[in-house]
């Protein structure tokens, strides 16, 4: 009994010592600064104050398999910070058992600046975006309460919740409001673009210059804003059929939104491929021709590619080399390689 009791003793000891190993002591306020040409953001930074231990604990809980139904899928399994936090190489999102969805995995950066989530745009809180995730059976194909019950079952976020709340039992509030914390850090906005048009000091060349002309003049209508989005939802044409994914309609019912789907934001596109909700374009110039000749289609293509006699957006070789390059500028290499956004 006594051996029973020292081993439970050495045990507690070492769970204390391990918690204790990621309890953060800087409780200092961090400030999201919002890029002088950016809009003001739409989460409510107010309601969820940001402080240095809320943000660890979110990145901690955003890279923990713990999420998942047998601990092999976290957040970032399908949002990797080197491919500007979509699952590399992947046409469609990868779960639990290896479980394929039927979607691409969107980017994740300047989501306080957005007003809905998702292709379909299911969710409009930022707070609420992992309970998608979690309790989608071909992604993390748990359920909230589980995860909640093993949380509190947990030694380490027992010990981390009450260094940063100072509470003794994790809620569900608590819980989403921490991966939103370390969520509100991705402010991607240090490309060469950014830099350019902030006179810092950037200088683009010829190519990308008339990139970027072509840009405002053939693409900004829906990647507008230095966002890169309107945050619409449009049919573009890459498919006509929606047998087995409707987009926004499974949201509206509405039969005008079939078939439309959220306007990404073109911020680190080069690394975000491969590109559409449903991965079917592998390249940026394959995205391009695809506008000039590939689209499809349907009763509710979008009327913005409506303006001649075929569907799409007139760009002959040249055009399409110069976007490209424009494209490229929108790279923020910072963002791609913040320790601070990394797996620990």
């Amino acid at each position: 009994m006594k051996k029973l009791k020292m081993y439970l003793i050495f045990f507690l000891m070492i769970a204390f010592v391990v918690a204790s190993a990621f309890v953060i002591d800087d409780d200092q306020p961090v400030k999201i600064v919002v890029p002088s040409n950016f809009p003001a953001p739409v989460y409510n930074l107010e309601k969820n104050k940001i402080t240095q231990k809320g943000v660890e604990l979110g990145r901690q809980l955003f890279y923990d398999g713990l999420l998942s139904i047998d601990g092999s899928t976290s957040c970032g399994s399908c949002h990797q910070q080197v491919s500007a936090f979509v699952q590399q190489d992947h046409d469609f999102s990868h779960g639990v058992e290896n479980r394929i969805g039927r979607r691409n995995a969107l980017p994740l950066a300047n989501l306080i600046f957005s007003k809905s989530f998702f292709w379909d745009g299911g969710v409009f809180n930022l707070d609420l975006t992992p309970v998608n995730a979690i309790e989608n059976e071909v992604e993390m194909g748990e359920n909230l309460d589980h995860v909640l019950k093993k949380l509190n079952a947990s030694l380490l976020y027992k010990a981390r919740f009450k260094a940063t709340y100072g509470v003794d039992s994790i809620t569900t509030n608590l819980f989403l409001k921490s991966i939103s914390q370390f969520l509100a850090t991705m402010v991607s906005a240090n490309s060469r673009y950014d830099k350019y048009v902030r006179k810092e000091g950037e200088v683009l060349n010829a190519d990308e210059l008339e990139g970027l002309n072509i840009f405002k003049d053939k693409c900004s209508t829906c990647h507008s804003s230095d966002l890169f989005t309107d945050g619409s939802f449009r049919n573009n044409g890459s498919t006509a059929d929606f047998r087995f994914d409707k987009g926004r309609h499974e949201i509206t019912l509405a039969d005008a939104d079939i078939g439309k789907f959220k306007v990404p934001s073109l911020r680190n596109v080069e690394f975000t491929g491969p590109y559409m909700h449903d991965g079917s374009l592998q390249s940026l110039e394959e995205v391009l021709e695809h506008y000039n000749s590939g689209m499809k289609a349907s009763a509710s293509l979008d009327p913005v590619f409506k303006k001649r006699d075929k569907p799409g957006i007139s760009l002959d070789g040249n055009e399409k080399r110069k976007l490209v390059a424009f494209l490229k500028t929108l790279t923020d290499q910072e963002f791609l390689t913040n320790k601070k956004l990394s797996e620990f």
